[in-house]
């Protein structure tokens, strides 16, 4: 499986809203003890993950959110991996903070990370997980995703991020249907 978060390289971008993605790969990778090799032919920062016995890439694309097209389609290209074997985890402005989507397609609802993608694989079909980072409207939307979470949002967020080491071995040990079935609504709620 390649876990691919989404965000934007760079001290400046840390903890804001439009980071969520890079935030869930970081907490994956400090609980299972991975760090990060920058694989420049990727275009990204690679950490690989052994779950049973079988490796599985932890991605964060080094291309800015709106080009993070280039990186996964490298990466997918390099390991002739299938669309089916991606997870991209990024923020969705439209729901509730702390709320997660999974899904198995779909279209890429705005979100522009997410059109690189589609863009550059040709293709909707790959499994993603959206978190919720609720757009306030007296902001506008760029200048929202990135801003920095508020300490509220925070207590959320880290909640979400608790339980996203759980949820990717269960995607691994059980599939896709599985984590829709047990994660899709509000992280905080499932114990």
């Amino acid at each position: 499986m390649i876990i691919v978060g989404l965000g934007n390289i760079g001290k400046e971008y840390e903890k804001t809203h439009h980071n969520i993605g890079f935030m869930m790969i970081d907490k994956i990778a400090k609980v299972n003890h991975i760090t990060f090799k920058l694989e420049k032919k990727f275009q990204a920062l690679v950490g690989e993950y052994i779950y049973k016995g079988q490796k599985h890439l932890l991605i964060k694309p080094t291309t800015y959110m709106n080009n993070s097209g280039l990186a996964v389609k490298a990466i997918m290209d390099y390991y002739k991996a299938d669309p089916c074997e991606l997870f991209v985890l990024y923020d969705d402005l439209d729901l509730p903070t702390g709320t997660i989507r999974i899904r198995k397609s779909g279209s890429s609802g705005g979100h522009n990370g997410i059109k690189s993608i589609i863009q550059a694989l040709q293709t909707e079909t790959f499994a993603r997980l959206r978190v919720g980072i609720a757009k306030k409207q007296e902001m506008d939307t760029i200048s929202y995703v990135l801003a920095k979470f508020t300490k509220e949002e925070m207590v959320l967020i880290d909640k979400v991020l608790e339980k996203i080491p759980r949820l990717i071995d269960d995607l691994l040990e059980y599939g896709i249907d599985y984590i829709m079935n047990h994660y899709n609504g509000v992280l905080n709620e499932i114990s």
